[in-house]
């Protein structure tokens, strides 16, 4: 069975950072990309970063370009990692990650499948 557990939400400050991981198993995680996405209070699911299974391509929305950075570890833990600096209280949001259907890196959610649970991150002003 396929499983994404995502963790290290939490409250902080605007300005600060947090580290998200988000645990796979069940699936040779190197042979795809995966995807981080978020959704904020009242708002629709949407694309935040995404990285192919070498790791040697990413892909950011434009809101967190230069601020997030997306990276994985596929020799031992099959982790994903999302880095957020400089953070806002818009990036405030349950931030999900998936798995895409293939190798390919794309923002498109219908690409994605096997959705974790999601973890908070509320960013105070």
């Amino acid at each position: 069975q396929v499983q994404h557990v995502e963790s290290g939400g939490g409250l902080v400050q605007a300005g600060g950072s947090l580290r998200l991981s988000c645990a796979a198993s069940g699936r040779p995680f190197s042979s795809y990309a995966m995807g981080w996405f978020r959704q904020g209070p009242g708002k629709e699911r949407e694309f935040v970063a995404a990285i192919s299974w070498s790791g040697d391509r990413t892909y950011y929305a434009d809101s967190v370009k230069g601020r997030f950075t997306i990276s994985r570890n596929n020799a031992k833990l099959n982790l994903v990692y999302l880095q957020m600096n400089s953070l806002k209280p818009e990036d405030t949001a349950v931030y999900y990650c998936a798995a895409a259907r293939g190798a390919t890196v794309t923002p498109q959610i219908d690409e994605y499948t096997y959705w974790g649970q999601g973890t908070q991150v509320t960013v105070s002003s």
